[in-house]
């Protein structure tokens, strides 16, 4: 049905199977479906589902009148999952084959309707395109599709749902995605696709997916509507979205203490007002004592929830300081979570929390997938159903991408509110509290600053000045190879807020004065400037001084060397990356050799002495979205600590 004179069939769904709105009411109304089908002899489609995960999609289906009879699943804690809820029979019923895609041969006698699911969506996500750009169908993981495909010939179902982020479609300039459809259409489907967002259909996330029903073309030619949102602006009524807060109600919070926010950054969580990230903490926000530069974290970086709201898209990996976050101030409990993802109360996710998290994040949130299925079975398999669906013409569009540019300016007006209620001051810190003129410090494999003899790091001397509004910092190790070795080798960096730019600290420039060629003493003079705006100004780190890579820097540096005799190849280079040649671009080694002045062949070796000195450099090893035989050095300075991803990583 288009266009119903129905304002509001979500409730009428709800009510037609004695479902009261209010707190976990997906989970009442999976259950009051599934029940409703088998008290009106209804014979289940018989389902087959590929790249399981945690089992968001089976749920949903086997809610909504399909049975799931094999689930195929790579990982042995999804796995685990899915067999711990069949054991149930509840939400899930089928048998779980823990195996790769690649390896599954169905039985000759596996008779199936419809095929659900969607390949790991790693290789086209918003985190690929940052890294640099989506490598789609050139990674293996995005040729997955093609075991779908190929499973698809094999069995012949009547149709198939296919799920996955909607960068697929911009994915190698729109040719993944031409790939795709061609391959699905090479099979003998029709497919009909599009973006859809979670929480217009009652789930308390905003999730944009795309989503892809193909239908066997072999028999009548049929066309497929996808349902239209029963909450939001785009629902008949204007439905109010199922909020954070009403969702997570009564859910279980486990442990407190654990979920309370600690470590680096835990104590400026407090202060962001909910909706918002760490861009709160951006003096392009206005903030007075800014700790982070703009756009130099993922948008989910110490995210808070919205109670008035749904949450933003939970991520199913991330560090600590990964939202969504509490409106109290802590991490949401694994039952909060299950919740915000509409996963069910007595649904059981195995392991420990990161594990747990991982697989409610990476599984479709099953309340949108119930109306999916629930469309499905009434257009495709002509079922007959207990209350009216509405559908989407097929040239309707929906506003959800346009809503987002209001909702930055709300959380702008509200962030510039909660700023001018305080005052100028710096940044809570943790750690030293106040610099010495002298000390001696420690620098480690993994690049960290240290008091501690015991660190097996290299000794540095350090000294520091501040006359004029400018700090030196004076570095050299604490044996050095020769007794006149200061006298061979010095060098100098001179570091200054771009022309009419204010860097937001007190200081005109900064000076680092280098003897020796120890390349430990380079690399800890860096890490003590570093140490140093953190502690009296309340600047994160260099990366957000500066500014994140892709945006122009707000600072610049020069190195000069004095020297009796040549230096090695990393000394002769130096001087030319701190002054940003080579820097933030992804370049052959043929390019690094023509911009350094140096050999082809000595292009490697250089950058692999720079990730000795803490340099990030990523290649095609390190960040698979870089073009094979292409480099990219993000900054001008040392970034590498012993918290980097890349640390862990072999260029």
């Amino acid at each position: 049905m288009i266009g119903s004179t129905d304002a509001d069939w979500h409730t009428q769904m709800l009510a037609t199977l004695n479902v009261a709105p209010g707190p976990a009411w997906p989970d009442r109304w999976g259950s009051a479906l599934r029940t409703w089908f088998t008290e009106h002899g209804h014979s289940p489609i018989k389902t087959l589902s590929l790249f399981s995960g945690g089992g968001g999609l089976d749920i949903a289906f086997n809610d909504a009148g399909f049975v799931v009879l094999e689930m195929v699943e790579i990982e042995k804690q999804y796995a685990a999952t899915l067999n711990a809820n069949t054991q149930k029979k509840q939400s899930l019923i089928g048998n779980v084959k823990c195996l790769d895609i690649r390896d599954y041969q169905p039985s000759a006698d596996l008779q199936i309707d419809f095929i659900i699911g969607g390949p790991p969506c790693q290789t086209f996500s918003a985190a690929s395109r940052r890294a640099a750009g989506v490598k789609g169908t050139s990674d293996p993981r995005g040729t997955l599709f093609e075991e779908y495909v190929r499973i698809l010939q094999q069995l012949r179902p009547r149709g198939f749902l296919f799920e996955n982020v909607y960068g697929i479609t911009g994915a190698e300039g729109g040719g993944a995605w031409n790939e795709i459809q061609n391959a699905f259409r090479s099979a003998g489907y029709e497919i009909f696709s599009r973006i859809l967002d979670a929480a217009d259909y009652g789930t308390p996330q905003h999730r944009e997916r795309l989503f892809i029903v193909g239908l066997r073309t072999d028999g009548a030619t049929q066309a497929f509507l996808f349902p239209r949102p029963t909450h939001g602006p785009d629902s008949l009524n204007g439905m109010p979205y199922y909020a954070a807060s009403e969702a997570i109600q009564g859910a279980d919070a486990d442990d407190e203490t654990s979920l309370l926010m600690n470590g680096r950054w835990g104590h400026l969580i407090e202060d962001i007002p909910p909706g918002l990230n760490y861009s709160y903490y951006t003096r392009e926000m206005g903030h007075p004592a800014p700790v982070f530069a703009w756009r130099s974290k993922f948008s989910d970086f110490m995210y808070k929830a919205d109670p008035d709201l749904p949450v933003r898209t939970i991520k199913a990996q991330g560090g600590a300081y990964t939202g969504p976050f509490s409106w109290e101030n802590r991490h949401f409990s694994t039952a909060e979570m299950k919740r915000l993802q509409t996963f069910p109360d007595d649904y059981e996710v195995t392991g420990k929390r990161q594990a747990r998290i991982h697989q409610i994040g990476n599984s479709v949130p099953p309340q949108i997938g119930r109306i999916l299925a629930l469309s499905i079975l009434e257009q495709v398999f002509g079922e007959a159903l207990p209350f009216k669906m509405d559908y989407l013409a097929p040239t309707e569009e929906l506003g959800f991408r346009t809503r987002k540019r209001a909702l930055t300016a709300h959380y702008r007006a509200k962030a510039q509110a909660a700023i001018a209620t305080i005052k100028a001051q710096p940044a809570k810190s943790t750690g030293r509290t106040t610099t010495p003129t002298k000390c001696l410090r420690y620098v480690t494999e993994s690049f960290a600053l240290t008091d501690d003899p015991f660190s097996e790091g290299t000794p540095i001397h350090l000294r520091y000045q501040e006359t004029a509004e400018i700090l030196t910092i004076f570095g050299e190790a604490q044996l050095l190879k020769k007794k006149n070795e200061q006298d061979d080798f010095s060098y100098t960096i001179t570091i200054e807020p771009t022309l009419n730019n204010n860097w937001h600290i007190p200081l005109r420039a900064a000076t680092l004065c280098g003897i020796g060629y120890d390349r430990q003493v380079f690399t800890a003079l860096w890490k003590a400037l570093e140490e140093r705006i953190l502690l009296e100004h309340g600047i994160d780190d260099l990366v957000q001084l500066s500014g994140y890579y892709q945006y122009a820097p707000k600072f610049h540096s020069q190195m000069k060397l004095t020297s009796s005799r040549l230096a090695s190849c990393e000394w002769q280079i130096l001087p030319l990356i701190v002054g940003g040649m080579g820097v933030a671009m992804q370049l052959t080694a043929l390019s690094f050799s023509h911009l350094w002045g140096i050999t082809e062949s000595a292009v490697l070796p250089a950058l692999h002495k720079l990730r000795g000195m803490g340099y990030e450099v990523r290649s095609n090893n390190t960040n698979p979205q870089i073009i094979s035989g292409e480099y990219l050095i993000p900054y001008a300075f040392p970034t590498l600590t012993p918290r980097s991803v890349q640390l862990r990583k072999q260029l």
